[in-house]
């Protein structure tokens, strides 16, 4: 028996939604890849980044950097789990057969051509959930990469990293601040240490 669709997490809904409906597997990574490190302890861990790099694989390979599409496909057969993948709602065999097929021609072909990927979904309401997610986004289900959509196709040049930077500004200037606090406690103690070793 399926899980009810309200019982997978969102982000995996919103995974499927843009991994079927947009194409934007740039979005897919970072949606799946919040979620996975926001729930470390989670069993299906190793499919989550499976997933993930499922994604990060396709994205590569429509931007033709097919090294990257290699490697990510690679990894994503090492960490995908079949019962996982059943768990998820996911027909499992297909879905690895495909890959498997797939990451075959992207080895042994010099320049192998790039076709888009559907994760076969064997939970009906699953796949109804996330087909009227894509119809209330203006999105068709399944539909082919708009290959002429640069800001999708080259979407991690295009982002805006505003947050991201702002981010990762604000978390180094705290750890350069528990630095020097660290310095300054350090330099407390051995002026201590050192009047305690005068008396």
């Amino acid at each position: 028996m399926m899980p009810h669709p309200e019982a997978y997490p969102e982000a995996y809904i919103d995974f499927l939604v843009h991994f079927h409906g947009d194409r934007d597997w740039f979005e897919c990574h970072e949606q799946l890849e919040q979620y996975w490190k926001e729930h470390p302890d989670d069993p299906k861990s190793d499919t989550w980044v499976g997933l993930i790099q499922t994604a990060v694989s396709l994205y590569h390979h429509r931007r033709g950097n097919i090294a990257g599409a290699r490697k990510m496909s690679a990894a994503a057969l090492d960490h995908l789990r079949g019962e996982h993948l059943t768990a998820l709602g996911i027909d499992a065999p297909s879905f690895l057969d495909a890959w498997k097929d797939r990451h075959k021609r992207l080895v042994s072909e010099t320049n192998p051509a790039f076709s888009d990927f559907d994760i076969p979904i064997a939970d009906p309401s699953l796949e109804q959930r996330c087909r009227r997610l894509c119809e209330e986004k203006g999105l068709r289900w399944r539909a082919p990469s708009d290959m002429s959509n640069a800001d999708l196709i080259h979407k991690h040049l295009r982002r805006d990293r505003t947050d991201v930077i702002e981010t990762r500004r604000r978390a180094a200037e705290q750890k350069a601040e528990q630095k020097m606090e660290q310095l300054i406690m350090a330099n407390e103690r051995g002026a201590e240490q050192n009047g305690a070793s005068e008396h």
